[in-house]
């Protein structure tokens, strides 16, 4: 991209911008600022963004990465918590990218409580992408809440923490799969796809980072790994294995899975927690709900037997 279309921020930008606005980074809102253009750009390619793209970022910060999207010709809105970095960036886009004021917008909200309601943007059929420098110390619920919450969200190119990288992309069995891991292929896969050393931030974070992709199943893939399973059900299985991740099924889920459940859903209760595909664990919540709703139609069923055996009798004139 020339000048007169835009350009990048560089480390000597961002802190003349935050100098400007009066803006520290805090660790309140988890806020390191990349200082790289090539590593933003690098973020843009792996997510596969174009003119065409449809994209949300969340946590912008001064707006590295934001104005790396709208070099694309993407339309974007970026979901900032901080009310004076929220302020700040869209002057920031019409001073480096003039061109792109009218495919972005900013909304100041937390992300964990955005929905379709309050984003009309993304209130409709249309995919969508998320593209974002996610707040460490919140990336994962950032993630569960807006798959769960928008249906449209085709895909996402996060950078976080490097351990949070490893256990979204975890497999079955692996001494890191865990709750992130296996409620995150409800959805879709995910897979690491690279790694962001820490001198491209300001301030310099003590943790390594690392970028995950994520696609969403399609709909016919969707049904045929979890079917008519109830994902909240699934889920509450799921917390409670891993609650105690290191005890057998058996054991860890005596409490939520009924009787003749196990059986039924083909999972040998000896088995742990962390070696269950979401598969597995949506076939055991179909078959705690299957056992439960057989029990309750022998309830019912006795009820009317003794209904009908203490019906009063009345002789024969």
């Amino acid at each position: 991209m020339n000048e007169e279309q835009g350009r990048l921020l560089g480390a000597a930008d961002i802190r003349r911008i935050a100098a400007d606005a009066g803006i520290s980074p805090t660790k309140k809102f988890g806020q390191n600022f990349v200082i790289d253009p090539g590593t933003v750009r690098r973020i843009v390619r792996e997510a596969d963004v174009t003119a065409d793209t449809h994209v949300m970022e969340v946590g912008p910060g001064l707006g590295s990465l934001t104005l790396a999207i709208l070099e694309t010709g993407a339309t974007m809105t970026a979901v900032e918590i901080d009310p004076p970095v929220a302020e700040r960036l869209p002057r920031t886009i019409g001073e480096y990218m003039p061109d792109a004021v009218d495919r972005f917008r900013v909304v100041n909200r937390d992300a964990l409580t955005v929905a379709p309601a309050n984003l009309p943007d993304f209130n409709d059929d249309d995919r969508f992408t998320l593209v974002a420098n996610l707040p460490y110390n919140v990336a994962t619920p950032i993630i569960l809440t807006l798959l769960e919450r928008f249906a449209n969200l085709d895909s996402f190119l996060v950078m976080v923490q490097k351990e949070v990288a490893d256990r979204l992309a975890a497999e079955p069995g692996s001494k890191i799969y865990g709750t992130p891991s296996v409620k995150l292929a409800w959805y879709g896969t995910a897979r690491r796809v690279g790694n962001i050393g820490r001198n491209v931030f300001w301030p310099a974070p003590n943790v390594d980072s690392a970028l995950v992709r994520f696609d969403r199943h399609n709909p016919a893939a969707q049904a045929a790994l979890v079917g008519d399973a109830d994902r909240k059900a699934t889920f509450a299985l799921i917390d409670a294995a891993f609650g105690q991740r290191r005890k057998t099924l058996h054991a860890a889920l005596k409490k939520t899975v009924p009787a003749g459940a196990f059986e039924a859903a083909g999972i040998d209760p000896t088995r742990r927690g962390e070696t269950l595909t979401i598969g597995e664990f949506a076939a055991l919540a179909r078959a705690c709900a299957a056992v439960a709703d057989t029990y309750a139609d022998t309830a019912a069923a006795a009820d009317d037997a003794d209904s009908s055996d203490s019906q009063p009798t009345t002789d024969a004139e």
